[in-house]
C-alpha cells in the first residue's frame, strides 16, 4: 500500500506535465504553420509583383516608376528575410517542443509500465494467498474427515 501513493502521484504529475507539453506543442505548431503560411504568402506576393513589373516593362515604365517598384520589391525581399528567420526560429521551437512532448510522455509511459508491474505483482501475491487460504482449508477439512472417520 505504501509504494501505491507515491506511484500515483508521481503518474498524476507526469501526466500533468505531458498534457502542458502536449498544450505547448500545439501552440508551438500553430505558429510554425503561421509563420510558414506568412512566408508563402509574402513569396507570392513578391512574384506577382515582379510579373507585374514585367508587364509594365515590357508597355514601357518612366525611370521614377522603376524605381518604385524596385525599392517596394527590396522592402519584400526584406520582409521575406525577416519572416523566412521567423520561420526558422519558429521550426527551431517546434523541435524542441517535440523532444520535450516525447521526454514527457516517456517518463509518463514509464510509471504507467512501473504502476503494472506492482499491480501484477500484487495480483500474484493476491493469487498465492488465496491459494494458500484454500490450500489450508483442503487440509483443515481433510483432517476433520479422517479424525472423524477415526472415531
Amino acid at each position: 500500500m505504501s509504494n501505491k501513493m507515491p506511484l500515483a502521484t508521481l503518474i498524476e504529475l507526469a501526466q500533468n506535465k505531458t498534457d502542458e507539453a502536449t498544450r505547448r506543442l500545439g501552440k508551438l505548431q500553430g505558429a510554425q504553420t503561421s509563420a510558414a503560411s506568412k512566408l508563402d504568402m509574402l513569396q507570392q506576393y513578391r512574384q506577382e509583383y515582379l510579373s507585374q513589373l514585367q508587364t509594365h516593362l515590357n508597355d514601357g515604365l518612366a525611370a521614377a516608376q522603376l524605381r518604385n517598384f524596385h525599392n517596394f520589391i527590396r522592402t519584400l525581399d526584406n520582409a521575406i528575410e525577416q519572416q523566412r528567420l521567423l520561420s526558422v526560429q519558429a521550426d527551431n521551437q517546434l523541435a524542441h517542443g517535440r523532444t520535450d512532448w516525447q521526454h514527457n510522455k516517456c517518463r509518463l509511459n514509464s510509471f504507467d509500465t512501473l504502476a503494472q508491474r506492482v499491480q501484477q505483482q500484487e495480483m500474484l501475491a493476491l493469487n498465492k494467498r488465496e491459494q494458500r487460504d484454500s490450500d489450508e482449508r483442503s487440509a483443515r477439512q481433510f483432517y476433520l474427515r479422517m479424525s472423524t472417520a477415526n472415531d
